[in-house]
Formats: C-alpha cells, structure tokens, sequence
C-alpha cells in the first residue's frame, strides 16, 4: 500500500494557506504532505531533497517566483510533476507557467475534493486544468473556429490526440496503437499543423478543452 502513496510538497509563501492546504491533505489516504517551503528557491531546494512526486506551486512568491522554480527544476530534469495552485488567472500568468513545465493550473478557490483529484490526476501523467485556465491558454492558439479545425483531424489523430493528452510519449503511443514510432511522429506533426498549435502541451490542453482527451 505505501509504494501507492502520492507524496507532495507545499510551497507557498503563506504560512495560512500552507496549513489549510496541509490539514485537508492529511486526511487522504493515498496523499502524504513530505514537506514545506515558503518561496520558489526553497521549494527547489526541497523537491530535489525530498523527492515528491507531485508539488503545490503558488506562482507569486518573493525572491523566486514559482515560475522561475519551474524552470529550475528543469533544468534539474527533477521528475517531479508540479501543480500550480494560486489566485492569478491572467493569460499572462498562465502562459508562463505551462510553457516552464507545469503539469496542471487551479485556482485557490478550487474544491478540495477536486485538489485532490487534481493531484492524482498529474500524478498519473495527465495535463489538468481548470476550464477557465484552458480558456486563457488557447486563446493564444485557437480562435474562433478552434472546434471546427478538429473536425479536420483524421480518426487515427483523434486517437493520438487522445494518448498525448493522457502524457503518453511517442513510444508509448506507438506500443499502445501497434504503430512505429516515426508514424506516430508524423501523426503528432499534422495534429500540430491542422491545430495550429505549437507543440505537444497545446495538442493536449486542445484536447482536454475540446472534449478529445480520453
């Protein structure tokens, strides 16, 4: 049973909100709070000691923002998956923290029952995001007609589109679809091209919005 314990890591510079965050994730059976941080260095510092598998990101922090954490522990190829929970819903906020590494963006306000499902959700290798996160993040890429360049995707795609959105890689796509993995490539190419997206974040935040994810 323990080696199914999702271990995580509060990092927030309020002490308030690191105590209500910990309080309720103390009473999940399958969620262990390891440690705490107040601002983005130590959060660092701290994932890289303690090993969690999920951490709770606030984005405005002093010292090192939580944006900049995320582009640290990249750099450190720290496989920890990092869920950002703050109260900043600015497209401008957004954007950065998924495009440095974020595997998921709630809001403070968020359910706890759905934090909590939120954090096994990342844990498990999935994109998750709030609609209205979703929302300011395609904004950028898909306009208007966004749904309507769906419907140019193949059924072979859609398929894809739904395993990328599940954080499958292209070897686990191409073992779970009996495909190569240079057709799969291909496949993730034309996905990106017909969506007008820029890389494999957008196709699976795309699918998530739209309905596409599994």
């Amino acid at each position: 049973m323990a080696d199914k314990i999702i271990k995580v890591l509060l990092v927030d510079d309020h002490q308030v909100v690191r105590r209500g965050l910990r309080t309720f994730l103390e009473v999940q059976d399958d969620i262990e709070v390891v440690g705490e941080a107040s601002d983005g260095a130590e959060g660092v510092a701290r994932t890289e000691e303690l090993r969690p598998d999920v951490v709770l990101m606030d984005i405005k922090m002093p010292n090192t923002d939580g944006i900049e954490a995320l582009r640290r522990l990249r750099e450190l190829e720290n496989p920890a998956r990092v869920l950002i929970v703050t109260s900043f819903t600015e497209q401008r906020t957004v954007v950065p923290a998924l495009r440095a590494g974020a595997s998921g963006y709630v809001y403070k306000d968020v359910d706890p029952d759905a934090l909590a499902g939120a954090i096994r959700s990342v844990h498990a290798g999935h994109v998750l995001l709030q609609p209205e996160v979703a929302d300011a993040l395609l904004a950028r890429d898909v306009t208007g007609n966004g749904t309507g360049r769906g419907s140019t995707l193949t059924d072979r795609e859609r398929e894809v589109l739904g395993l990328i959105a599940d954080g499958r890689s292209n070897r686990e796509i191409a073992r779970a679809l009996v495909l190569s993995e240079k057709t799969v490539k291909t496949h993730v190419s034309n996905i990106l091209m017909k969506l007008d997206l820029s890389d494999r974040t957008q196709a699976a935040l795309w699918a998530v919005r739209h309905g596409a994810a599994g």
